[in-house]
């Protein structure tokens, strides 16, 4: 009887792994899920923004358009009114008007067309400034004559733009008429007869009265407004 030798084939050993270890894992396992969920709702929260600023820049874009046609069109079509109110009724100031504001009959509307200024003065107002300082440096003798330079040169005081406010001329010119003296009168003068504002840029405000107050309402025609 032959024996047939047999190939033994070892087998691995087992292994064992710790409760720490198994823990371990999990934990890893459950952080990669994590950082997958988290990637996952970036990406979502990206496309999301995308999608709500291309949806909100045509809606905007297409607002902007509007309101430019329209606010075009508005002081176009009153364009002949505002012809009517200068050449026929004779209201319009010589040296220009800049707003022009226009009511209804049963005074319930009314529309303000005009065009908002920056001051600015030609050169000749330093030589109404001089005169002004000349004469107003002279007071300086007493209580009063002080409070008084004072005020006039917080009056000439000027803003970020080197330009004196319009309405502190009109103050000027007040405080001139009260004094009464020529030189005073007459440098307030040249500043005024040098002014010459700039306009920047125009506007439509439309106002409806509240019948139950009758008050004023300005209508928002500004985004930032509503």
């Amino acid at each position: 009887m032959t024996q047939t030798d047999q190939t033994q084939v070892p087998t691995a050993p087992e292994t064992t792994i710790s409760p720490e270890e198994l823990a371990a894992f999990r934990a890893y396992q459950a952080r990669i899920q994590r950082d997958q969920r988290d990637k996952e709702l970036r990406d979502t929260y990206a496309q999301l923004v995308d999608d709500e600023i291309d949806a909100a820049t045509d809606m905007l874009t297409q607002l902007s358009t509007d309101m430019a046609t329209i606010k075009e069109t508005v002081m176009s079509n009153f364009r002949s009114v505002i012809d009517m109110k200068t050449e026929t009724l004779g209201l319009s100031k010589p040296q220009g008007q800049y707003t022009h504001t226009f009511t209804n009959s049963d005074s319930t509307r009314r529309i303000t067309i005009g065009n908002y200024t920056i001051d600015s003065y030609r050169d000749t107002v330093e030589d109404g400034i001089q005169l002004v300082t000349t004469y107003i440096q002279s007071l300086a003798r007493d209580q009063d004559s002080q409070a008084l330079v004072k005020a006039v040169m917080q009056l000439l005081s000027r803003n970020s733009k080197g330009q004196i406010k319009a309405s502190r001329v009109l103050q000027l010119r007040k405080i001139a008429e009260e004094v009464g003296d020529p030189q005073f009168i007459r440098g307030v003068q040249i500043i005024q007869d040098s002014y010459q504002p700039e306009i920047s840029r125009s506007f439509v405000r439309l106002e409806v009265k509240d019948p139950s107050t009758q008050t004023w309402t300005i209508v928002p025609l500004n985004i930032s407004n509503l």
